[in-house]
């Protein structure tokens, strides 16, 4: 079965869920436009989740995709949270902070029951999951009302264990894509290779569909995915920029400058893996920090020194998430990306 029967798109285009600079506005557009938009949950409350599918719902009558992690909450250690304040400690002086006041940062909850509940009201066609997937329970709630399971690997033993697991097609994420890594059958980034070496080698090794995602921003990328065995792209960078996503000003900035050249995989922002632009926190500190509290707990203390340093127009602690491939961030409506990316494709 094709990519587009399996999820009942008309183009092989896939969105990316981008949690922070998106909502359902985003998604929903892409949706219509006849790709499949995706909205990232990992942030949201069981409140806000129902109130965004509302408006999924409301706003588009085809398939959409909604978005978890699957990571285990880490038990909060204090002597490694405490080192990680100490090191953070001459930024805060710098800014006028208090390091000892660290307010609670947005949290990045693993899919539950209580998330399970709220989507079980609207039978959401297309789930996804980072960081492997949920338990076998969770799971088959999900697949109770037939929605489509989507996971994404780093590498091919990943791919492997999520078709192995249920998984209905595979996003094979390469080392140049933006944001978090999905990998979770290890920590090593060793194993992290590029999209193009990556892809063929997972096509050869399951025989369920394949998505490719990292580096891909054009007609031309989304083309030689496909010829490669892709049954679909999922981009997430050139999403950035268009006019519905929520990415902010500095952001936006960011990624259509000369500094989105250089990006860097880095753990400093929120304790995991994350590939994005090179910014001062990552080049003084080194983009990966043993210090930093385990995933999601990072954030917390970053948090502060963000949103003192963005009010004077700095983006010095900003995770500024990108791929390796900014070339495809233009300013223009998401139905306009989504046509253009499948420009050269058959449909």
């Amino acid at each position: 079965m094709c990519l587009q029967q399996l999820l009942g798109i008309h183009l092989p285009i896939i969105q990316a869920p981008m949690a922070g600079v998106q909502g359902s506005a985003l998604a929903v557009a892409v949706s219509n436009a006849g790709g499949l938009g995706s909205l990232p949950c990992a942030m949201l409350t069981p409140e806000t989740l129902r109130r965004e599918l509302t408006v999924l719902q409301t706003q588009t009558t085809h398939p959409y995709n909604v978005n978890f992690f699957c990571h285990t909450p880490p038990t909060p250690d204090a002597e490694r949270e405490a080192a990680w304040r100490a090191a953070l400690t001459p930024y805060f002086t710098e800014l006028g902070l208090d390091a000892n006041v660290i307010p609670s940062g947005p949290g990045r909850q693993p899919f539950s029951a209580d998330m399970a509940d709220v989507l079980a009201e609207f039978k959401p066609p297309v789930v996804s999951f980072h960081f492997g997937l949920p338990s076998a329970d969770l799971l088959a709630r999900v697949k109770s009302w037939g929605a489509k399971v989507l996971s994404s690997a780093t590498t091919v033993d990943e791919a492997c264990w999520l078709e192995a697991h249920g998984a209905d097609a595979i996003i094979a994420q390469g080392l140049e894509a933006g944001g978090h890594r999905g990998m979770f059958l290890t920590d090593d980034l060793h194993t992290q290779v590029g999209t193009f070496a990556l892809l063929p080698q997972v096509v050869q090794a399951v025989n369920i569909p394949v998505i490719a995602a990292g580096g891909i921003a054009d007609a031309a990328g989304v083309a030689a995915a496909l010829s490669l065995g892709a049954a679909g792209v999922q981009v997430g960078t050139a999403y950035l920029t268009c006019s519905e996503a929520t990415t902010s000003p500095l952001h936006r900035a960011a990624l259509q400058s000369e500094q989105a050249r250089v990006t860097a995989l880095t753990n400093l922002f929120t304790g995991r893996p994350a590939r994005g632009i090179v910014n001062r926190i990552m080049r003084e500190m080194g983009p990966i920090s043993p210090l930093a509290p385990a995933f999601p707990l990072a954030t917390a203390a970053i948090a502060p020194l963000r949103a003192q340093a963005e009010s004077h127009g700095l983006t010095d602690f900003t995770p500024l998430w990108a791929g390796q491939n900014t070339s495809g961030c233009h300013t223009q409506p998401a139905a306009e990306l989504t046509r253009a990316l499948a420009a050269l494709v058959r449909t």
